[in-house]
Order: structure tokens, then sequence, then C-alpha cells
């Protein structure tokens, strides 16, 4: 039961509230949030340690006027909840329903869309400049992650903000670590002291009287900034630019409202530092925050179901596998995650192997160039890391590691559709990305056995590799467990048809392929290689068809199939062709399979497409 949050259909609704009805508030909401996201799946821990914050950011600040910028997105659920979607929010991450991000299509008060992490204040700091320069008395908000603090583009946005004369309020909601009753207390009557009118006017107040002697004001402010440091760790923040306040309990109502509206009055760039807790007032999500950030359908009342699932064996399982048995055979593996351990499947090499994990937290470009120095003095590093965020390691990948030919592998998880997360998450460039750098090898296998032996031959190789592979189930080959390298730049023909048509498919694709190719009687390339490509069996299959057809899940343009025209026509191969794979759009949300099959990308799709080319 929800009477009062049923009320509130938009945040002016929540404005109208008294104080005294937050807390209530706060709760319905909660148990809103735990009922909806059990049974549709999502962001979970985080999203409940949100609820608070987000009903004092709502309540203070004139939504959507003042513009609230939220980071990465996993937090926000309360916000679309309290802004006027609360019906829809058994959509979630379903096609055709709510993104589970920030979307600015979706509702106005969505004023950033986001998917990757640390935009917040770089994008806030551009909408406080913009108001200023359209003389706009409006508040900038960016509401920032302890986890997104550690990449080097929110340091970027802090030094460039502390360098503006623009009305900016960074809030780093850090939920990594605790904070006692007896802390909190003095932290919050300091919080609520430094975001005074009075402190801010004594500030201001000192400047002008001591600003005829330099010593004396230098004096003041050693004096003042050391009596805060001893009491806060705002010190950092402080030579920024930025006025710190906090921390303080993210929990606590009546100390964020009192906070937030005291600092809603304030000039220049402010900084505020609140503690909450993943998966506030749900004990079970409280207990195990990691198991409860993303979530599937579970009962409430017992939490997610544990053990394993059984089965066939996801690509990012068959990959820790891999990693920890090649690192029994080789000393020089090391393995890298930007922060993605339990996504990127190395919690087992963890335990195995401390000493040669490497958690760089949030920092792809510093992971790529940390992967380049590994290389340089012996190491044979593998960076496990998402296809979508190999996006924001790009510049280092082609001047760190290419162009010093030196022997790093990528292993890109997410290769691909990825479903619920969205455009912000789909692996769709990669192929096209990737086959464009000189020294790069590029392995696109299109089975679980396939993909540890394609990981084994990556790794003995001498130079820079990616191996791509799916989020999810491969078909369920049988996985051998002793390693064999291939050979380089080998595909194999998996089915030799006598019709008209050759497929050459990439990685996922050639499973619909085959089963597409039995009702047309194609011949099907299992290409394995999309960079260097294998010419020889390319000529041989032009040879005996008429028809090419290529087939990937990567944009057509500058992929795959493009790389295979350009190979027929260095070899002076005319023939027909026809490039199928994602289009030339961002893919929404939704399940894996009914994208995949929007798409044409599944074998009914790719048959179709095939006779819908063909001549009569």
């Amino acid at each position: 039961m929800t009477p009062l949050l049923d009320t509130i259909h938009q945040p002016s609704d929540l404005r109208a509230l008294g104080r005294q009805q937050l807390p209530q508030l706060a709760t319905e909401l909660r148990e809103f949030l735990v009922d909806t996201v059990s049974k549709t799946g999502g962001h979970f821990a985080s999203n409940l340690g949100s609820i608070e914050l987000t009903i004092a950011l709502h309540y203070v600040f004139n939504t959507p006027d003042d513009r609230l910028v939220w980071d990465v997105g996993h937090q926000t659920y309360p916000h679309k909840i309290l802004t006027g979607r609360r019906e829809r929010m058994g959509s979630m991450r379903q096609k055709g329903g709510l993104a589970g991000f920030p979307k600015r299509e979706e509702s106005p008060y969505d004023t950033f869309g986001v998917g990757h992490s640390s935009t917040s204040i770089g994008a806030a700091l551009g909408m406080a400049a913009a108001a200023k320069m359209q003389g706009l008395d409006r508040k900038c908000v960016a509401i920032i992650g302890d986890g997104a603090m550690t990449a080097g583009q929110a340091f970027e946005a802090l030094n460039n903000a502390g360098a503006m004369d623009t009305d900016l309020l960074v809030i780093l909601n850090d939920n990594d670590m605790s904070i006692s009753p007896n802390v909190g207390a003095l932290n919050n009557y300091l919080a609520k002291l430094m975001s005074g009118r009075f402190y801010a006017a004594m500030r201001e107040g000192s400047s002008k009287v001591l600003g005829m002697a330099p010593p004396l004001k230098e004096i003041a402010s050693k004096v003042e900034e050391h009596v805060k440091g001893f009491f806060t760790p705002g010190t950092l923040f402080e030579e920024f630019g930025f006025n710190y306040i906090g921390p303080i309990d993210g929990h606590d109502l009546d100390v964020l409202v009192d906070t937030l509206k005291n600092i809603r009055s304030l000039k220049g760039p402010q900084f505020l530092h609140i503690v909450t807790k993943k998966g506030h007032g749900y004990k079970l999500a409280e207990n195990d925050p990691v198991k409860y950030h993303g979530v599937t359908k579970f009962d409430p009342a017992n939490g997610l179901a544990g053990g394993k699932s059984g089965g066939k064996p996801q690509y990012t399982q068959v990959f820790g596998d891999w990693i920890c048995d090649m690192a029994k055979l080789d000393a020089r593996l090391v393995g890298i995650t930007p922060a993605m351990r339990e996504g990127s499947g190395l919690v087992r090499f963890e335990k195995e192997h401390p000493d040669r994990y490497f958690d760089v937290a949030i920092a792809e470009q510093h992971a790529v160039t940390f992967a380049a120095g590994l290389a340089c003095d012996g190491a044979k590093p593998v960076v496990a890391i998402y296809s979508t965020f190999l996006q924001r390691g790009y510049d280092q990948l082609i001047h760190d590691v290419a162009l010093q030919n030196l022997p790093v592998m990528f292993a890109i998880d997410r290769a691909g559709l990825v479903g619920a997360d969205g455009p912000t998450h789909a692996g769709a460039f990669d192929i096209s990305f990737l086959r464009c750098i000189p020294n790069m090898t590029v392995l696109a296998p299109s089975d679980e056995n396939e993909c540890r032996q394609l990981l084994y031959t990556a790794f003995c190789m001498n130079s820079p590799t990616a191996v791509r592979y799916p989020r999810g189930v491969g078909p369920g080959v049988d996985i051998q467990q002793e390693m064999s390298a291939q050979p380089v730049g080998k595909g194999v023909l998996r089915r030799s048809g006598q019709g008209k048509v050759a497929i050459l498919a990439f990685g996922s694709m050639v499973a619909p392929a085959l089963a597409a190719a039995e009702a047309l009687d194609a011949s099907v390339a299992d290409m394995r290689f999309v960079k260097p490509l294998d010419t020889g069996l390319i000529r041989q299959l032009a040879d005996k068809h008429d028809y090419i057809v290529t087939v990937e899940e990567n944009v057509v343009m500058g992929g795959a199939g493009s790389g295979c025209l350009e190979a027929m026509q260095a070899m002076g191969i005319v023939k027909p062709a026809l490039l199928l794979g994602l289009p030339d759009d961002y893919v929404e949300h939704g399940d894996p399979t009914v994208l995949l099959a929007d798409c044409g990308l599944n074998a009914s799709g790719i048959e179709a497409s095939i006779r819908n080319w063909l001549p009569q």
C-alpha cells in the first residue's frame, strides 16, 4: 500500500508535501521499488540507497528547470518513479518500455542521457555555463557515485569547474564506506554549519577585510583549511576550487533537506559529500550489495535464488575458466579489468591468482596503457573488457598498444546486442573500429569450444589481439579442455551447399547462418578471423558460387562484410554481395532474441533477406 506515493505524479506534488511527510514517502517508495524490480529485474541495490537523496533533491530544487544530471543511471529508478513514470515501471528494460538509464527522449526530467560512468560533472558544468550565458537563474546539480569518481573524466571536469565562475553543485554519493552514528552526528552538524549563510558570509567578509593584507589573508586561509581538513576529507576538492561540505548521512532526510537548501543559495562551485548504503532498507541487498547490484526477477520475501543455473555455460564463464587454466600454464599472464570483476568473469581468477589480478577501477584508458606498460617489461596482459567500454580506451589502444606492436590481448565481452541494458551497452562497433588498426588480429569464435581455443590462439601470439564474444550462452558445443593454437587467419567450411549462395559468417552469426543455409542449400564458412581474413577460403567459395553473403553481429558500415568486399576487390573477384548485420542506428533495449529477429539476424531473417535479394 502506497497511499502517499500514489498522490505524487510529478515533483511539484512532492514539493507540496510537508517535511514531516517525507519519511513516509521514502518508506513507500522503497516498498514500491522492491515490488516492481522483483517483477522486472534491473539495477537494485544502488537504487535502494538513493531514495532519500532523490526525494530531497526534487523537494529542494525546482526540477526540471533546475537541472539534475545523474551519473551512469544505476541509481535513477526512484527519480523515474517521482517524475511521472510510476505506472510504467513494470515495463522497465523491456522492448517499448522504460529505459534502464536516464534518456532525454523519455522525460524532460532526464536532462542528460547516460550509460557510461563519470560524465555527470562535465555535462552539468556545460549546462551551468549555458545558463550563465543566457542570464538564467538555474541551478545545475551533478550526482556521481564513488565508483564513477575513480575515472579520469570526472577529475578533468572538476579541474575545469573549479576554474570557472559558475554555480555548480557536485554531490558525491559515497556508498562504499560506513558512517557511525556519533561521527555522523558531528559531520551533519559541520555540514549544516559550512553550508549555512553565516559561514559563507564569514568567508566572504574575511576575504574583504584581509584583502589589503595578503600575509594575514594567507594565514587565515591556511587555518581554515587545516581546521576543515581535520574534520573532513575535503582538502582535495577544496584544491580544485570547490567549497567542500560533508560528509553527511544520505539517509537522513532532515539533514539532506537543510543542507541542500543552504547550498542552493550559495554561489560558485559546491561539493557535497553524502554517505549512503547500497540496498538500504532491504536486508538481503544490504548484506550482499554486489549480488543485488543487478538482479533478475525474484521473490522479495526470499530474495534471489541461490546455486548455479546449470545448462549451457555462458561465454563469460568460458573465458573465466580459460584464463585460470592459462595462468597455470604461463606465469607471465596477468588479468586486468576496469571495475568489472564479476561481469567479465574474473572472480575465480582473483581468488586463485591475487598477485596477478589488477582492478584499475572505472578507468578504461588507464587499463589499456597500464597493460601496455606491463607488456613492455615481459608480462602477457589480458584485458577483460566489455566491447562498449573499450570504446573509451580507443586512443590508448591505437597509440600505446598497436603502434608499439605490444602483446596485449583484449578479451571483449558483450560483443553485439546485450538486451535490457540497451544501446549504451551494446557492442555494435568493435569489429569496425578494430579491423582498421595496423598490427591488430581480431578473432570471432562461433561457439563455446571455439571461444576457448581462439582465446588460447590469441594469447600465444606476440602482438596485439582481440577476441570478441557475445553475452549469454552459445549453441551448446562440448568444450575440449586441451587447448591448441588454431592457424591464424584461417576459417572453416561448415557446410558445403549445392546452391548458388555462399555465406561468410562471423562469430555468433554462424549458428543462424547454418540454419538458414539448410533451406537455401547454401555453403557456410565460419570465418573465425575478422583480421586477417581467410582470402583463400573467400576465393574458394567465390569460384563455386554466384552470390556472396556476409553476416555479422556488428554494424554493417565498416564491419567484417566490408572487409570481405575489400578482399574480393583486391583479388579481382566481381560477384554480387549482400552484407547483413546491425543497422546504421541504435538498437533499443529489449529481449536479445527479439531484437536480433527485428534486425533480421535470426535464421528466418537471414533466409528471408537472402531470398528477397536474389533474382527471382
